[in-house]
C-alpha cells in the first residue's frame, strides 16, 4: 500500500495534525497545505496521532497554540548567521543545520550554540575543520524555521522572507544585523592620511554576493536609522561616526 510518509516530511504531518487540533477540518487543512484530502484523512483520522512529538513539540511553527519563537531575538540572529555563513542539509535522513564560525572568535562559537538551543535545537555539536569550527544541530523541523533553504549557493536563489520573518525581524532588526554582521562582516579600524597626518576611526563592513541578502541588511539598518552606502555592489559600509556609535548598541566587535 502507498505510504504518504514516505514522500510528506514529518513536519508537514505535524503542521496538519497541527491545525486539525485547533479545530480546522480535513477539507481546509488539506486547501492550507496543498495536500489531497485523502492524504490529511488518512493522518488525521484513519492513523491519528498527537498533534506534536519529536522536535515539532519545540517548532514554534507547528505548534498547536504557539506560533511566535519562544525567542525571537535568538530567531533573528540565528537566521542573520544563517544567511551568512549557514547551509541546511535536507537530502540526509534528518535535517542538519550547520553555520561555520571562525576559531579566532570562540564568542561567537559560544553565541551561536545558544542561539540553537534557544529556537530548536536540545543537542548542539561542535565540528572542528581547518581554521573553523562548525557548529550544527540535526532536528527535522528546521526546514520549517530557515524556508530559505534550498539547492545550491544563495547567491544564485531567491532569498525572500517570509510574512512571519518580516514581523519577527521588524520588532528585532538589531539582533539579525548582529547575526549578518557576525557572519559575513566585520568592525575594524580605518585609518586615512589627510595632508601627512593620520586618522583613525571605527568602520562597519558587511559583504555578500546575494542582492536579496544585501537589500535585508540595507532594509534592517533602515529600520534602526543606520546609515550606510555601498561601496562595491557586493559590499557596505557604515562609518559616519553616528552611525557606527548606533551599530554598536546592537553588534559590537567579534569576540
Amino acid at each position: 500500500m502507498f505510504d504518504d510518509a514516505l514522500v510528506h516530511p514529518p513536519e508537514m504531518r505535524a503542521r496538519a495534525r497541527a491545525l486539525r487540533a485547533r479545530g480546522h477540518n480535513i477539507r481546509s487543512v488539506a486547501r492550507s497545505l496543498s495536500l489531497p484530502y485523502t492524504t490529511v484523512w488518512h493522518w488525521c483520522v484513519d492513523r491519528p496521532e498527537p498533534a506534536v512529538f519529536g522536535s515539532a513539540v519545540r517548532c514554534f511553527r507547528c505548534r498547536p497554540e504557539q506560533e511566535a519563537p519562544p525567542d525571537p531575538a535568538a530567531y533573528a540572529y540565528l537566521l542573520g548567521l544563517y544567511l551568512g555563513d549557514g547551509h541546511l542539509v535536507t537530502t540526509d535522513r534528518v535535517p542538519v543545520l550547520r553555520i561555520y564560525c571562525a576559531d579566532a572568535w570562540p564568542g561567537l562559537i559560544d553565541a551561536c550554540d545558544e542561539a540553537m538551543r534557544a529556537v530548536l535545537a536540545n543537542k548542539v555539536q561542535r565540528i572542528q575543520k581547518q581554521g573553523c569550527v562548525a557548529v550544527q544541530s540535526t532536528a527535522s523541523h528546521w526546514p520549517c524555521l530557515l524556508p530559505q533553504h534550498g539547492p545550491g549557493k544563495k547567491h544564485r536563489r531567491p532569498i525572500v522572507l517570509t510574512d512571519w520573518q518580516r514581523e519577527i525581524l521588524s520588532a528585532h532588526p538589531g539582533h539579525f544585523l548582529r547575526g549578518l554582521f557576525h557572519s559575513d562582516g566585520c568592525r575594524f579600524s580605518n585609518r586615512v592620511v589627510t595632508r601627512g597626518k593620520e586618522y583613525v576611526y571605527p568602520r562597519y563592513m558587511f559583504s555578500n554576493r546575494s542582492m536579496d541578502i544585501m537589500g535585508l541588511c540595507q532594509w534592517a539598518l533602515d529600520l534602526l536609522g543606520i546609515a550606510w552606502r555601498m561601496n562595491l555592489p557586493w559590499s557596505l559600509s557604515v562609518a559616519r561616526r553616528k552611525a557606527v556609535a548606533a551599530l554598536d548598541q546592537h553588534v559590537g566587535p567579534k569576540s
